[in-house]
C-alpha cells in the first residue's frame, strides 16, 4: 500500500472545483471515483493500485499552470477525456514533452489540440480525428496497463499489427514514467556483427544496436523492440540461427526492461517470447471505449467522424461493430476516409451503403479477398439446406431473438465456427460458401487446399496461419477451403515426414478455430466429396457443422434450370419443357445442367439463328452428357488395353410440341450416387 497521506499533484482547468470535490468526499470517495468525476492529469506517473486508495489517505492538490511539466494519463482515465480538461496558460494546449528525445515523459504526444475535439460533446462523434488519436483512444485502457508493468520493471511483449506500433511507443513508455531507446539501425556503414562475423546489413546493424543497449548501465531506460519479429527471421517455431542469435541478445541480462512488438501473422520461437514477462495482444477493437465524465461509447462512436456519420443516414455505431472489429484503428479511419470519398457525392445514402464500402475497402486492400455477389436466390432448389443454413446466419449475425440476454459463454457455444460442405462434385458446395459471405455481408476467400500444402517444413502452418489472421483482418468474413480432405484427412501415427506434415497442418487448423474471438465474425467453410476422410476433431460439432450437398433431386433440377435459362437464353423455356428437361437429367448434378444452357448459348452465338436452342438441340445436348457419363462408367470397368465396344443411341419421342425430340441413351438412368441402376 501507498504510504499515507501522499502527496498527489494533478493538473486541471479548474483546480479550485477539483479541490473541492476531493475535500466534499474526502471520508466515501476513492482516487479512481474522484478521476472518474473530474478528469485531470497527473504530474507522476502513477500506479494502478493508487485508483483503489481513499482520499482520506491521499494529499490531492490541483494546478492550472504546468509550466511545460511532464503530463501523465492516470491509467484507467480516458485520454479524450483529459483532453477536454487539459489546462492552457494561452488559450491553447500547453506544449507536451519532446518525444523524440531520451528523457521524455510527456504521455499527451504530437497532437493535443487535434485530440480535444475527438469527444468534444457527449454522445457525439468527433470533429476531428487523426490516426495516432484514434489508436491511443482505442487502446488507452491497454496502455495504461502495459505503462505500469514497465514501471514495476516487467518486460512486455505486444502482438499487434505494424500499423499501430509508431502510435504506441512513445505512449506507453511515457506513461511507464521511463526512459527509452528505440532500437533502429544506423545509417551509413552496414555494421559489424556482434559475433565478430562479416557485415550483414540491416539486420546485423539492428541486433549490434540491441546488444549495446541489453548491456548498458542504465537499468531505468526501456529497451523498445519494434520489430521483434523480423529480428527472429523465422516462418515457424523452429529456431533458426537468426532466433539463435536474437535470443544470446536477450538473455545477457534478463534483468533489463524491454518492450517489444510482433505481428500476428508471423511466428516467434517460444524460447524468445519466454523472455517476456508479460505478453498482450491487441488484435480487435474494443466494443466500447472510455469517454468525458467516466462514461462508455461505442467505438463506431468515438473513431467516426462526426462528418462522415452524418453522410451515411441511419448510421448505428453499435451495429457498425460487427464489420469493424477485425479491423485496427488505424485501418479504420482509413477505411472511413475511403468511404466518405467514394459516396460523397452521390445522394440518398444509407448505413447499408457504408458497410458495402468498407467491404469493398477490405477487398481493395488485401491481396486475396473479394466481395461476393451470389445470393441464394440465384442457386436453384436446395430448399432443405437453404432452410438450415438460414437458421445458422440467424444466430451468427446475432439477429436471433432473445440472442442478446443470453450469458457470453452461452452466445459463444451458438455460434458455429464453420461448416462442411460435402456430397459428389459439381453440386455447387464452393457456390453455396459464397452465398453464406453474401448473406453475412462478408469478405469471402477461396482457397484450393493442395495450395495450401507446401514441401518445406513449416510452410504450410504458416500459410494456415496467415489465411485465419488476414481473415480476422477483413471481418466479417468467410474462408472457403476447396478440396479440405487434402489438408484435414485423419492423423496418423506413421512416423514418414508426410505423415509428420499433414498432422501438423491439422494441429494448426485445430489452434486456429480454438482461438476464435466471438466479437470477431470469421466463418470457416470446407468443401469435400470426402468427408470420411477427414480428421475426427474437426468434425466435433463445437468446430464444424457437417452440412451434405446432394446431387439434386427432380424438383431441384428444375429450379437449376430455370436459373441458369434466365441467365443464358434470350427467350426463357416454358415450364412443361424445364420439367421435361428436370426428368431427363436424372442423377445430373448443378454443374453439367449449367453446362447444357451454356453450351446451346455457345453455338447460338457461333453459328447464328440456325443453332437456336430450341427443345430439339437441348434435347441433343442432353443425350451427349448421357453418352459421356454412359463411356465413363464402361472405360472404369473395362480391363486396361481392351477396345471399347460400339454403343448405339435412340431418339426418344416424347410426344409433345414442346419437347419435339430428346435425345438419351437407351436404358441409362443413374442412381443418386451417380452410377448405373
Amino acid at each position: 500500500m501507498p504510504p499515507r497521506r501522499r502527496r498527489l499533484a494533478f493538473v486541471t482547468t479548474d483546480p479550485q472545483a477539483f479541490e473541492d470535490l476531493a475535500i466534499l468526499h474526502n471520508d466515501d470517495w476513492t482516487l479512481g471515483r474522484l478521476l472518474e468525476e473530474s478528469p485531470a492529469f497527473a504530474l507522476e506517473a502513477l500506479d494502478p493500485d493508487y485508483l483503489k486508495v481513499g482520499l482520506s489517505s491521499l494529499n490531492v492538490s490541483a494546478t492550472a499552470s504546468p509550466a511545460g511539466a511532464a503530463l501523465h494519463v492516470p491509467p484507467g482515465v480516458s485520454f479524450a477525456a483529459l483532453c477536454q480538461a487539459r489546462p492552457s496558460e494561452n488559450g491553447e494546449s500547453p506544449e507536451a514533452a519532446d518525444a523524440s528525445t531520451p528523457t521524455a515523459q510527456a504521455t499527451v504526444a504530437a497532437e493535443p489540440g487535434e485530440a480535444k475535439r475527438e469527444l468534444a460533446e457527449a454522445g457525439g462523434h468527433p470533429e476531428n480525428l487523426s490516426e495516432r488519436a484514434a489508436v491511443l483512444i482505442a487502446h488507452q485502457e491497454e496502455i495504461d496497463r502495459v505503462g505500469a508493468y514497465l514501471k514495476q520493471g516487467l518486460s512486455v511483449l505486444i502482438q499487434c499489427e505494424k500499423l499501430l506500433v509508431e502510435h504506441l511507443i512513445d505512449e506507453i513508455v511515457n506513461q511507464s514514467g521511463r526512459t527509452r531507446t528505440v532500437i533502429k539501425a544506423e545509417t551509413g556503414e552496414p555494421a559489424e556483427s556482434p559475433f565478430g562475423l562479416p557485415a550483414q546489413g540491416r539486420r546485423a546493424a539492428l541486433l549490434a544496436a540491441l546488444e549495446r543497449e541489453v548491456n548498458d548501465d542504465d537499468e531505468e531506460r526501456i529497451v523498445v523492440v519494434p520489430h521483434l519479429d523480423l529480428l527472429a527471421g523465422g516462418s515457424n517455431t523452429a529456431i533458426s540461427s537468426e532466433a539463435r542469435e536474437l535470443t544470446d541478445v536477450l538473455y545477457e541480462r534478463s534483468t533489463r526492461v524491454l518492450l517489444a512488438f510482433t505481428d500476428p501473422s508471423l511466428v516467434l520461437p517460444e524460447v524468445l517470447a519466454d523472455r517476456f514477462a508479460v505478453r498482450l495482444s491487441l488484435d480487435v477493437l474494443p466494443r466500447e471505449v472510455a469517454a468525458t465524465g467516466g462514461r462508455r461509447v461505442p467505438v463506431g462512436q468515438a473513431l467516426v467522424r462526426r462528418e462522415e456519420a452524418e453522410l451515411f443516414a441511419g448510421f448505428d455505431p453499435v451495429a457498425l461493430y460487427k464489420n469493424i472489429a477485425g479491423m485496427n484503428a488505424v485501418r479504420l479511419r482509413l477505411g472511413m476516409r475511403f468511404a466518405y470519398h467514394e459516396r460523397r457525392q452521390r445522394p440518398s445514402l444509407t448505413f447499408a451503403d457504408l458497410l458495402q464500402e468498407l467491404a469493398l475497402f477490405k477487398a481493395h486492400t488485401s491481396n486475396s479477398f473479394e466481395v461476393p455477389n451470389v445470393p441464394f436466390d440465384r442457386i436453384g432448389g436446395y430448399q432443405a439446406v437453404k432452410d438450415e443454413l438460414r437458421r445458422a446466419l440467424t444466430i451468427i449475425s446475432g439477429a436471433a431473438a432473445g440472442l442478446a440476454d443470453l450469458p457470453e459463454p452461452v452466445r459463444q457455444d451458438l455460434v458455429p465456427r464453420g461448416f462442411i460442405f460435402h456430397g459428389p462434385p459439381g453440386t455447387g458446395k464452393t457456390l453455396f460458401a459464397k452465398a453464406v459471405a453474401t448473406e453475412l455481408n462478408a469478405t469471402v476467400l477461396v482457397v484450393s487446399g493442395p495450395e495450401v500444402t507446401d514441401m518445406y517444413v513449416g510452410e504450410s502452418e504458416r500459410k494456415v496461419r496467415e489465411l485465419f489472421a488476414e481473415a480476422r483482418r477483413n471481418a466479417p468474413s468467410v474462408l472457403v477451403f476447396d478440396e479440405f480432405d487434402s489438408i484435414a484427412a485423419k492423423r496418423t501415427g506413421r512416423d514418414d515426414g508426410g505423415s509428420r506434415a499433414g498432422n501438423a497442418v491439422v494441429a494448426q487448423l485445430l489452434t486456429e478455430l480454438d482461438g476464435f474471438r466471438p466479437e470477431v465474425p470469421v466463418l470457416i467453410i470446407g468443401t469435400t466429396n470426402r468427408v470420411d476422410i477427414i480428421d475426427d476433431a474437426l468434425l466435433r460439432p463445437s468446430r464444424f457443422r457437417a452440412i451434405k450437398i446432394d446431387l439434386p433431386d427432380e424438383q431441384a433440377r428444375e429450379a437449376i434450370a430455370r436459373v441458369h435459362a434466365e441467365a443464358f437464353l434470350r427467350e426463357r423455356p416454358g415450364g412443361e419443357l424445364l420439367r421435361a428437361i428436370a426428368r431427363a437429367t436424372e442423377g445430373f448434378n448443378g454443374d453439367e445442367i449449367r453446362s447444357i444452357f451454356r453450351d446451346a448459348r455457345a453455338d447460338e452465338l457461333i453459328d447464328g439463328p440456325s443453332a437456336r436452342p430450341d427443345a430439339r438441340r437441348l434435347g441433343e445436348l442432353i443425350g451427349a452428357l448421357h453418352r459421356e457419363q454412359q463411356q465413363r462408367e464402361i472405360d472404369q470397368r473395362r480391363p486396361a488395353g481392351r477396345p471399347a465396344p460400339d454403343t448405339s443411341y435412340v431418339a426418344i419421342s416424347r410426344g409433345r410440341p414442346i419437347l419435339t425430340e430428346m435425345v438419351v441413351p437407351a436404358r441409362t438412368h443413374r442412381n443418386q450416387e451417380g452410377g448405373p441402376s
